[in-house]
């Protein structure tokens, strides 16, 4: 994933795909560059900055103890708590490429080597990986002054804390020649780890996210971007003082913001 300019990217996805569990040893410091999801980062664009090819190098397993589990948390909007929330997630992808054109055929990849790799990267690094869901991210480049488009997933991750969950992230960044990875921790809305929101909601196209972003300079600037799942779900990470912004901007791609989940928790860009 790409940062925004000062703080993290809204993800947006379209889910395609799920994939299994299974469960590890530990994790230990961190990596270097990070896979995003794509084009933009929040509060800036994922596209403004050059990719590097990404490798298919062996992942160097290592054997660290960071089993530890983090607090869930989170609500629906009107502080209803969020029952499905996992330990963690983590938002990544092999792309190295900015993609401009939304028919372009590497948008078709299901990644699912990718997915396999990483999955067994989480499982090596001491923690259980969940399920997995392929994303399609619209992000909005301040580069290029345009949206850019990008293949991804989504994978939650179990049994694993933070500093666990910084080293798989970092390990999947160099692994795979990333700017940066995405990960979100789920926390209690008023733990003071709480940094961040995660955002989905039904009812939102692709077509209409592609025409707000173009539309609203506050919004892609701050968010950065997102996307529909492919039954029309819309999924933002924003920063937690991005929240009425994010809720604006939501609305006005006809969100219903009472069917809208909202998670709370911990981002962070690892590269």
């Amino acid at each position: 994933m790409k940062q925004r300019f000062g703080v993290l990217v809204a993800v947006g996805v379209l889910v395609l795909g799920t994939a299994g569990t299974g469960s590890a040893h530990a994790g230990a410091a961190g990596g270097t560059d990070s896979p995003h999801t794509g084009a933009a980062g929040r509060g800036g664009p994922y596209a403004g900055a050059a990719r590097t090819n990404s490798a298919h190098a062996d992942a160097a397993r290592t054997s660290s103890p960071h089993t530890g589990a983090t607090g869930r948390g989170g609500a629906y909007a009107g502080d209803v708590a969020a029952r499905h929330c996992p330990t963690a997630e983590i938002f990544a992808t092999d792309n190295t490429a900015i993609i401009t054109d939304p028919a372009d055929v590497r948008l078709k990849t299901r990644l699912t080597r990718f997915d396999h790799e990483v999955r067994a990267i989480i499982h090596a690094n001491g923690a259980r990986p969940g399920a997995s869901q392929l994303l399609n991210g619209l992000y909005w480049s301040g580069e290029l002054e345009q949206v850019t488009y990008e293949r991804s997933r989504a994978f939650d991750v179990g049994r694993v804390n933070r500093d666990g969950l910084h080293h798989i992230a970092g390990t999947i960044a160099k692994r795979y020649h990333q700017e940066s990875v995405l990960t979100f921790r789920c926390l209690p809305r008023t733990s003071p780890g709480t940094d961040a929101v995660e955002i989905q909601a039904p009812g939102v196209s692709a077509t209409a996210l592609h025409d707000a972003l173009v539309a609203d300079p506050e919004a892609r600037h701050d968010l950065g971007g997102g996307s529909g799942t492919s039954d029309g779900r819309l999924v933002l990470v924003a920063p937690l003082g991005g929240l009425p912004l994010a809720k604006r901007f939501t609305k006005a791609l006809g969100v219903d913001w009472s069917r809208a989940q909202v998670r709370y928790g911990d981002e962070e860009f690892v590269s």
